[in-house]
């Protein structure tokens, strides 16, 4: 199609910016086009003032259906002679919600081949999210991506062109956005940005230059016209007073229309069956050809059901705010069924509120008012269709999807009686809502990893029940993970932090750590796996949680190995906070062993917070549907905090592999949960760092206290009968105590209080430490930690009547003006206490 054939035809004289530009100041310059393409409003939004009102885009202003998808389709063919058939075929095409949903789908429709994705504001059930981002001028500004196919977005080589489009180009924040949000993800090599507008700076246009070499990608531009809008100083204070005082003068009783409301008659589409209303959840090239195969029919229906006055006069097809795709190829193919002798126009509702100035030198002349009829997210609002009143339509065909065709809908003040005080006839047409199909559960489940592939464990040592990422770019520096944890923005497990590399001093002060505390790390495996084989035995099946509980659990399956021959299976698997526990690798041990068997094992306990989340996890797996039989009871190493009843001790020392990540847990990272990596089948996971093999002391650490088990036995045999013999209830001691301390260091949040030596060190080598509490008169165990908390400037505080021998404090309130250049904390930093005052910390 020729961009000549996708222009309006009749032009007005009057300029549709011109009340605008005259009131304000506000000027818009380009190409000989731009002023037939775009009119100017003015808009209730405290971010920007005016709005660029599109001529043929099919939002705000009636159009013909065939300019509006002429103007789509067009760029689309742009862009396929730009990338040449082969990279066409290849191309994933993603439009943003809701203005550019349709423009988005006539682009892909355009390069023929290439799927389609649009981001949407209403969350679906069911569906996990595969991406969102914040379009900082909108109305409403949350964008989610839900694709039913998660690998839409994610086929980086296979579809190594990414084409975005929006309406307009304004100042490239969103588009810049999103390609940095999703080639962080998945980087493809070329990105294709597609609008009809471009209305930047020179300064934006230098942005994207620059942004293209910094992520080492092309980027390219495609849009119709090209122009810059000047604003002048103070023009959003002043669009603000014009729009309060235009409202103030148009306030008053709405008045009625003239004669009686139209009919409303719904209209049955039969609508082909498995093809999706749009592209919220994906629109792939075989969806494509069953809708335009079935689009002359619908029409048809449509045009059967039009009354005698609208086949010789003028029919709107409103869509419905994202539904802007099915409502524009039913008016294309209208056009088509009624010919010449009925003139077609096209726009969609919106939940954008602009001004109504009835002026022919104003783009936005009337405006209907009704709620929304959606059940929408956000809750309920006005929505609002634009330029339909008063503009002599014969008829007017609503279309909606099944989601929307709600009793509001139908109601007395809502979209419908709106419409039908304006027109003569009004039709309903409804979509099916598209459902995504549930993910089938794979008929095979994955297969643990195993060294060396995947650690630097033995084989026979732990079968990890992990899917490896070790390829993906995860790590965060520290300071902006803690800020994104900490301001809501991001879940601790969808990162990873940059792993620490200790000094000669801290390697030197582990080895010393490890010599001086085997014999007493030895006593408390042996402990605790007498008492597990006692109580849980005789074959338990040990399940270690990633990765601090994974060298438990591998000692204690050499503890039984060298005192009772015993064999046992041992396997590691993820659970977070807040997220719960890894559910597909339930389901695995389900299905390769008896529940019942499995007994969970953690390095230690530090105010129970993982103990509770087990609990609730396994309950939440069995109401789901999960296999049933798991005991979620821990098994520890060291309880200081008074949360289990299987332990090999519980007093709080020196474990050395808390001195260390992955390079005393295999070369292995914590966990990582996040919906774009981790599907519902698949289990979380986790990286091999292979290239710190040189650091590795897993062996090292293992070996060790495997070569003390023989010294402690006698040892070990006396405690394991008294502990079994004794009241091991949990008291809760270490929850009480963080929730103290929580309030009187005015922090007022436990997750930011984390007791023992083994979670102190944790916040000393990962998050943004405060300050560290340390127990008067603790010795040797915490040398360590008074060396980390040196290195990074942090206060060690000796306090009495505390049960641990030391607690982290993480940086609460954080921002990175909380520390310094070098990341240690900023002397002299506040934080607002219980009482309103400033609690000082280094």
């Amino acid at each position: 199609m020729s961009e000549r054939a996708t222009r309006e035809e009749n032009v007005d004289v009057v300029w549709s910016g011109d009340w605008v530009a005259e009131r304000l100041g506000v000027g818009l310059e380009g190409d000989g086009e731009l002023r037939e393409l775009l009119g100017l409003a003015l808009r209730r939004n405290p971010k920007r003032a005016h709005l660029l009102v599109s001529n043929v885009l099919g939002k705000h202003v009636p159009q013909r259906p065939s300019v509006v998808y002429g103007a789509g389709y067009g760029l689309g063919e742009r862009v396929r002679a730009l990338l040449g058939e082969e990279e066409a075929r290849r191309a994933v095409v993603l439009g943003y919600a809701e203005t550019a949903t349709g423009l988005g789908h006539a682009v892909a429709d355009g390069l023929r081949d290439a799927p389609y994705l649009h981001s949407t504001r209403r969350p679906v059930a069911g569906v996990a999210q595969a991406g969102g981002f914040e379009e900082a001028h909108s109305h409403a500004t949350s964008h989610l991506l839900l694709p039913e196919d998660p690998a839409l977005l994610a086929q980086g080589a296979e579809a190594s062109t990414l084409v975005l489009v929006d309406d307009e180009f304004s100042t490239g924040n969103t588009v810049l956005n999103t390609i940095r949000a999703l080639h962080e993800l998945h980087p493809r090599d070329r990105y294709v940005i597609v609008a009809l507008v471009d209305m930047r700076s020179p300064a934006d246009r230098d942005r994207l230059t620059a942004f293209a070499a910094e992520i080492g990608a092309r980027v390219d531009l495609v849009t119709r016209s090209t122009g810059t809008v000047t604003l002048p100083d103070g023009v959003l204070e002043r669009g603000q007073a014009l729009v309060a005082a235009q409202e103030a003068e148009q306030a008053g009783p709405v008045p009625e229309a003239a004669g009686h409301p139209a009919p409303v008659t719904r209209v049955d589409l039969n609508w082909p069956a498995g093809v999706p209303d749009g592209g919220r959840h994906g629109f792939t090239p075989a969806h494509r050809a069953a809708l335009e195969a079935a689009l002359p029919g619908m029409a048809e229906r449509i045009a059967g059901a039009l009354g005698e006055d609208a086949r010789r006069g003028r029919v709107l097809v409103l869509g419905f705010e994202e539904l802007m795709y099915a409502p524009l190829r039913l008016g294309t193919a209208l056009e088509e069924a009624l010919g010449a002798g009925t003139e077609v126009r096209y726009s969609t509702t919106t939940r954008s509120p602009v001004l109504a100035v009835d002026d022919p030198g104003y783009a936005i002349r009337t405006r209907l008012v009704f709620p929304a009829h959606d059940t929408p997210a956000d809750g309920p609002g006005d929505r609002y269709a634009y330029n339909v009143a008063g503009a002599g339509f014969d008829a007017v065909v609503a279309v909606v999807d099944s989601t929307a065709d709600t009793p509001e809908l139908h109601a007395p003040e809502g979209l419908l009686a709106r419409l039908a005080a304006h027109t003569g006839q009004v039709l309903l047409a409804v979509v099916p809502s598209y459902t995504p199909t549930p993910v089938q559960e794979p008929a095979v489940l994955p297969e643990p990893l195993r060294g060396p592939d995947f650690s630097s464990y033995a084989p026979e040592d732990v079968g990890w029940l992990l899917q490896d990422l070790s390829d993906t770019e995860l790590e965060a520096p520290t300071e902006e993970r803690e800020e994104a944890i900490q301001s809501g923005g991001a879940h601790y497990a969808e990162s990873l932090p940059v792993e620490y590399q200790p000094s000669a001093e801290y390697q030197a002060l582990f080895s010393a750590a490890l010599e001086t505390s085997a014999a007493r790390i030895a006593r408390a495996v042996g402990t605790v796996t007498e008492t597990v084989l006692a109580e849980r035995g005789p074959r338990p099946v040990l399940v270690s949680l990633a990765r601090a509980g994974t060298p438990v659990g591998v000692l204690m399956r050499r503890w039984a190995q060298h005192r009772h021959g015993l064999d046992l299976p041992h396997y590691a698997i993820s659970i977070v906070r807040g997220r719960g526990i890894d559910a597909t690798a339930l389901r695995w041990l389900a299905a390769h062993h008896d529940p019942a068997d499995v007994v969970f094992v953690d390095g230690w306990t530090g105010k129970g917070a993982i103990t509770r989340e087990l609990a609730a996890a396994i309950t939440d797996f069995e109401a789901s549907g999960g296999p049933a039989g798991f005991d979620p009871e821990i098994a520890v190493l060291a309880d200081p905090g008074g949360c289990v009843r299987t332990y090999g001790t519980r007093e709080d020392f020196l474990i050395p592999s808390a001195c260390l990540n992955s390079t005393v847990s295999g070369l292995i990272s914590r966990t990582v949960l996040r919906a774009d990596l981790v599907g519902p089948n698949d289990f979380h996971g986790g990286k091999f760092y292979r290239e710190l093999a040189e650091s590795d002391v897993s062996v090292r650490f293992l070996d060790t206290i495997a070569a003390r088990f023989d010294e402690v036995a006698g040892q070990v045999e006396a405690e394991a009968k008294e502990l079994l013999a004794a009241d091991r209830a949990p008291t809760w001691e270490g929850w009480a105590a963080v929730e103290r301390i929580s309030e009187e260091y005015g922090i007022h949040d436990v997750n930011l209080v984390k007791p023992g030596v083994g979670e102190t060190t944790r916040v000393l080598l990962r998050r943004v430490p405060w300050k560290i509490l340390a127990k008067r008169g603790a010795g040797a165990d915490l040398t360590h930690i008074r060396l980390l908390a040196e290195q990074r400037g942090v206060q060690v505080e000796e306090v009495d009547d505390l049960p641990y021998s030391c607690v982290g404090l993480i940086h609460p309130r954080y921002t990175r003006g909380a520390t310094g250049a070098d990341g240690k904390a900023v002397a002299g930093g506040s934080t607002p206490a219980a009482d309103g005052e400033a609690v000082k910390g280094a």
